[in-house]
């Protein structure tokens, strides 16, 4: 079994696949650029975003990547190719319930969420995300979750890479909750679905459950000879960021900070008198290389499993891909080179035309107000 034999070198790359940013509202306190900025001084080939339930950063998180490029090669026409020197990784960590119709729950009967992590391998993938996203707020939302079902995943999982995520997945709490056997089951569910492009997820915060966890998943992989990845379900930054990431938590629950905390670090919405939602230790930090080297020096393969997701992922570049409706214009507005240009000096007389209709008398205020309308569309790129 590879895991035994390989040897984490400082030749050998990681990726962080596994990470929550600031767009994990209230839960997250990674700011994207701090994200990137710390991967590329640490030469890590690529990045994930895997917010809570919500794709809100995708646009920041890759236009942030591509700040950053490098040269990969010629075009046809001997032009310089570029790529983002960390490739960014679009991903989401879904609430996954059985049925995300059913939105009435008892004290007996909860509402059982479970966590899954998804990544677009491709445009196509993509797509997919944006869907079980969407539907997750339009058919799946239940009190402040979005939420999806397996229904959904079957229907959606074409050019999606999944892995078994964290401790509060469908495995893992399977493992926990109940036995082998339903384990295996559960993981032979989402094997079958996605093959090859199913993983298992591995995490260390000393936490004895996840050493549970890591241990049936572990045979799992030799069993159904299925990548393990190393993750650390980040969540801030530096180490020294964890106070402000438990302020942020306490802000989300209404709790104060000297209030103890809770067993339970999974459900954020569990109600224990007198104690409340906490992380249980310093350690959901954005780790350096070496610091996951040194975490799983006696699984290097799963370090280095990281860059099979990495290679399988195309690079995105939604700026690029995303083409406004070129509207027809009348031929005394065709005076550019650029169509774009051209739309532009209509949009600009049919607003201020529409403006005198509007108001009859376009005072100082008016004009400043819709020139500040009009520079924010073109500025933003929307014409």
């Amino acid at each position: 079994f590879p895991v035994t034999i390989i040897v984490f070198s400082v030749s050998m790359k990681f990726s962080h696949l596994h990470n929550h940013t600031q767009y994990s509202l209230l839960d997250g306190a990674s700011s994207i650029s701090r994200l990137f900025a710390k991967a590329t001084k640490d030469e890590m080939p690529a990045l994930a975003i895997t917010d809570h339930g919500n794709m809100f950063g995708a646009f920041n998180f890759v236009s942030q990547a591509w700040k950053n490029t490098k040269i990969i090669g010629k075009d046809a026409n001997g032009n310089d190719l570029l790529a983002p020197t960390v490739k960014p990784i679009v991903g989401c960590e879904f609430y996954v319930v059985k049925d995300r119709h059913v939105k009435q729950f008892t004290k007996e009967n909860k509402d059982d969420r479970f966590h899954q992590v998804l990544l677009a391998k491709n445009a196509v993938g993509y797509q997919n995300l944006i869907k079980l996203t969407s539907l997750g707020y339009i058919e799946g939302m239940y009190s402040k979750y979005p939420r999806i079902d397996k229904e959904l995943i079957e229907k959606y999982h074409e050019g999606v890479i999944a892995t078994t995520c964290c401790i509060g997945a469908h495995v893992p709490q399977a493992i926990l909750r109940h036995d082998e056997k339903t384990a295996e089951k559960e993981f032979k569910w989402w094997l079958d679905l996605f093959g090859e492009d199913y993983f298992i997820e591995i995490q260390r915060h000393n936490i004895k459950e996840q050493e549970v966890i890591n241990n049936t998943l572990l045979q799992f992989s030799k069993k159904y000879n299925v990548p393990i990845i190393a993750t650390n379900d980040s969540h801030y930054v530096d180490q020294d960021d964890a106070n402000a990431h438990d302020i942020l938590l306490c802000i989300n629950t209404g709790e104060k900070q000297s209030t103890p905390g809770f067993d339970d670090f999974v459900n954020d919405d569990t109600q224990i008198k007198n104690r409340r939602f906490k992380f249980p230790n310093d350690q959901f930090y954005f780790k350096t290389q070496e610091e996951m080297g040194k975490l799983f020096s006696d699984i290097p393969a799963s370090l280095d499993n990281t860059n099979m997701i990495v290679d399988r992922v195309e690079v995105l570049n939604l700026k690029k891909d995303i083409l406004l409706p070129a509207f027809p214009i009348p031929k005394e507005f065709q005076i550019h080179k650029d169509a774009n240009l051209n739309q532009w000096e209509y949009l600009q007389h049919i607003t201020r035309e529409g403006a005198k209709i509007r108001y009859n008398d376009v005072t100082p205020e008016i004009q400043e107000r819709l020139d500040f309308e009009l520079f924010t569309i073109k500025t933003m790129g929307f014409a």
